[in-house]
């Protein structure tokens, strides 16, 4: 028998040369800087694997002889030297400016954007995310730090972070948690001045829960981190932080209430003073009802408490499916908003209401109250935006859901994060000023164009080559594990090595949930045989990707894909890949040919890993959906047409899927295997170009984030100082105004004054008069207009809207509105008259959700 293990870890030295490494390990630059992380890979290649990539932790095992062997060697003492200087370049914003332009409309000197989210995926060495949502979270973090923006974020350390995954021989998905050494990570506790944790106190049901603060340097960016797991807390509490999205409801919804309230009362506490604040999807939307609680302690009732809330937040929805929107039973959020409303003098009602929804009426939805508490609101692609403006709509219940107040801004992906190394050397070895363009779509076309193919060519293969290398020795480690059959691992092997480029490579990798359609190429399954089996045309598919631990029909999908990939027609070409993340994810996008993506219209919300591949020159082949619907432009990939409207849904997958195999079997695979003199396709080398410089100028996050900035934090900024100046005054007016409107809107009227002409022949004007009672509003309560439409267009952009002017009250207490309207050239046209209540603060004319048409 043995007695229990202890470890001793004996810590190296670093010479004095390399005082700064430690510095270089503890910010996040080092996720997207190649030459950070190429240093620590030069200093011990093996090493910087095992280590997965943290910096921190491999220099507390690096090796003293190799430490003190390179102190010694002058080219890598000069390259550290040059890594270090871009660096203090980097931070110095008098010296780094890689954009185009200026972010116009914000102050540095007043304006500080808090963005609240539940996961931030920066890089493998943190793992505080799941997927998607926290991916392009860390891409907003990135972009932000580059354009030196006035931002910081706002999330939750999670000790176990999220689950990793393994698959065993039968295709189960098994998930493990890693709980990790904070020592470990590149965070650092924040102290009060007296030295101390600092930590804030959030109020519970019986109990107060406190949480101590990490910072995590992203850039020039301050992620800040809340965490549950000190001994001031019961144990149960201090389990609150530990799983990202792990627990039940209850414990969901203490994780919400811990970073929505006690991320506001974090940011008080170290001094910081937010003018705009971000709800990246619904879980943090509590922050509302702590902001509110702060301005009734002002002063304030809570009516204007919320409006100088609401004109200050902004909130973003990711989800295009009800199940997506986090919901709460009724009793249970009542028991924890209790004291939040007692705090406000409210009736706890009153809180709840601000999270009613028609989804379920006995329960508290989060996107509701995220809703009902921002005034500026945006969906992630423009189909996106129609969906959730129509699952919305009930917040705006008199207005049609293509004109209500939530718009779009297209997510986008960090650049020099995804953009593989290869690409970033041979851009800055032709094009050196790329940095300062990475929106100018002139620039990109004209610096893809002139690369000669057969360059893009050998570039690509070597990608290819490099990620063929990769995940040929992950799967051996995943069969060997498994215990497969030595002829099918050397099958494998052979499949999947560095020399093996000739097969069309085409890669899916996401979240395995149902809506994604993993299976639908596999819904014709000899046809697909035959094609992946062309010895002369080969194809290989590559899957990869996790299932939620509680989703199990997502789960049944990898088990669906481990047993095709079992199966004789589709040996050694289907491959399953397990331990999907980002540094998979890198490789894979910077080397497959093609990548598919065949969601179920329209429920792809955006999706932005196809983005990454197409700015590595890699061809999208995918349903029309989400971010895809924007950027197909007929050259620079293939479209897969929804067919929702026009076929049941059960005839639905079977067409799309037939669409699909067509479009690969007679476009794709011709396109890529017509080989010309160079031994490449030259038509195959034109989509590629195409792909990259029609996508990496539109779908940056740079330009999400200068979106953001100039059209929505700007704007909100502005907004709220005019509202909240004065100790609130306008926040106070508005909300009254409100309350008066809703109480006078149910016995508004408004009908014609005199019958509109039906005929003009020669005139060049037409008088239109309505009358309205108003019910006690005055006539600069409303706003009364005219839609004027040709007849034969289905085109909303051609109508043209005309202001009718208030006339003075009646004997019977109506209000006439006349409009004299120039009329347009000769044609048939459709009028339409409505009228809706205006105030001057309002941040979008039909904030109110009311609307009376004639």
């Amino acid at each position: 028998m043995s007695g229990n293990e202890y470890f001793l870890e004996v810590r190296p030295q670093l010479p004095a040369v390399f005082a700064r490494l430690e510095e270089l390990a503890e910010n996040l630059f080092y996720s997207w800087d190649r030459g950070v992380r190429g240093l620590f890979f030069r200093m011990d290649p093996y090493l910087w694997e095992r280590c997965g990539h943290n910096p921190k932790v491999f220099l507390r095992r690096v090796a003293q002889h190799r430490l003190d062997y390179l102190a010694q060697d002058r080219d890598f003492v000069l390259r550290y030297q040059d890594v270090l200087a871009s660096f203090e370049v980097y931070l110095d914003p008098a010296l780094f400016s890689p954009r185009e332009h200026s972010v116009t409309g914000l102050d540095a000197n007043q304006d500080l954007i808090a963005y609240f989210c539940m996961e931030f995926g920066l890089h493998e060495s943190l793992r505080l995310y799941s997927g998607g949502l926290g991916i392009l979270a860390g891409d907003h973090c990135k972009a932000a730090s580059d354009l030196d923006l006035p931002f910081l974020a706002v999330g939750l350390m999670y000790s176990k972070g999220y689950v990793s995954q393994t698959i065993n021989r039968v295709g189960g998905q098994e998930m493990q948690h890693h709980p990790v050494r904070l020592d470990e990570l590149p965070v650092t506790l924040v102290l009060d001045q007296e030295g101390q944790p600092m930590q804030v106190s959030v109020e519970f049901p019986g109990r107060h829960v406190r949480a101590q603060l990490w910072l995590v340097v992203v850039g020039r960016v301050h992620l800040y981190l809340l965490d549950s797991d000190i001994a001031e807390n019961s144990p149960q509490d201090r389990t609150i932080t530990q799983e990202l999205y792990g627990g039940d409801r209850t414990m969901r919804l203490a994780q919400e209430l811990l970073i929505g309230v006690g991320g506001v009362r974090a940011l008080r506490q170290m001094n910081q003073a937010p003018s705009v604040w971000h709800i990246n999807e619904g879980h943090s939307a509590f922050l509302i009802l702590e902001r509110c609680r702060e301005w009734v302690a002002t002063g304030l009732d809570f009516p204007a408490a919320l409006e100088a809330t609401a004109v200050a937040t902004v909130f973003t929805t990711h989800t295009a499916v009800s199940a997506g929107h986090d919901l709460f039973d009724q009793d249970l959020a009542t028991e924890h908003l209790a004291a939040m409303a007692k705090s406000m003098g409210v009736p706890v009602q009153q809180l709840l209401e601000l999270g009613r929804s028609p989804q379920k009426k006995n329960q508290f939805n989060m996107t509701a109250l995220a809703l009902r508490g921002s005034r500026r609101f945006n969906g992630v692609s423009a189909v996106h935006r129609d969906v959730a403006a129509a699952m919305e709509s009930y917040v705006w219940p008199d207005i049609d859901p293509s004109e209500n107040p939530l718009g779009y801004v297209s997510n986008g992906v960090h650049i020099p994060t995804f953009l593989a190394r290869e690409w970033v050397n041979f851009l800055d070895g032709h094009s050196p000023e790329w940095k300062t363009h990475m929106g100018d779509v002139d620039f990109w076309e004209a610096t893809i164009r002139r690369i000669p193919d057969h360059r893009f060519w050998s570039l690509t293969q070597s990608l290819k080559s490099e990620m063929l290398s990769h995940i040929g020795k992950r799967l051996y480690l995943q069969y060997c594990r498994n215990n497969f059959s030595r002829t099918r691992i050397e099958g494998a092997q052979r499949a999947l090595c560095a020399e093996n480029t000739q097969p069309l490579i085409i890669g899916f990798a996401r979240r395995f949930a149902t809506y994604k359609r993993a299976l639908l190429i596999f819904e014709d399954m000899e046809r697909l045989a035959r094609l992946l089996n062309d010895s002369q045309r080969p194809v290989i598919l590559l899957f990869a990707g996790k299932a939620h631990p509680q989703d199990l029909p997502g789960q049944a999908l990898i088990r669906r894909i481990h047993e095709f990939a079992s199966q004789p027609a589709f040996l050694n070409r289907v491959f399953l890949l397990e331990g999907y993340d980002i540094a998979l994810a890198r490789k894979l996008v910077t080397g497959v040919d093609v990548w598919l993506n065949t969601p179920e219209y329209p429920l792809e919300a955006s999706g932005t890993s196809g983005q990454k591949a197409a700015i590595n020159g890699g061809i999208n082949l995918s349903v029309l959906d989400g971010w895809w619907a924007e950027g197909f432009d007929g050259s620079n990939g293939w479209g897969v047409a929804p067919h929702c409207d026009d076929l049941p849904a059960d005839q639905r997958d079977l067409v799309e899927a037939e669409d699909l195999l067509d479009i690969l079997e007679h476009e794709v695979i011709p396109s890529y295997f017509t080989l010309g003199p160079g031994g490449y396709s030259r038509d195959w080398i034109q989509r590629c170009k195409a792909s990259m410089y029609t996508v990496l100028p539109r779908f940056s996050a740079e330009r999400m984030v200068l979106r953001y900035a100039e059209d929505i934090y700007a704007p909100a900024s502005s907004g709220a100082r005019a509202l909240t100046s004065n100790n609130g005054a306008g926040a106070q007016e508005l909300a009254h105004w409100k309350a008066r409107v809703a109480a006078a809107w149910p016995g508004v009227t408004i009908a014609w004054a005199g019958h509109p002409p039906k005929t003009l022949s020669g005139e060049s004007q037409a008088i239109l008069t309505v009358s309205a009672f108003l019910n006690g509003l005055a006539p600069d309560d409303v706003v009364v207009e005219c839609l004027v439409t040709p007849h034969m267009t289905l085109d909303s952009l051609q109508k043209e809207v005309y202001l009718f002017h208030g006339q003075p009250e009646d004997e019977s207490g109506k209000h006439h509105f006349e409009l004299v309207m120039q009329t347009p050239e000769n044609g048939l046209f459709r009028l339409q008259v409505r009228m809706y209540p205006f105030h001057r603060h309002l941040q979008h004319p039909f904030e109110m959700g009311r609307m009376g048409w004639l």
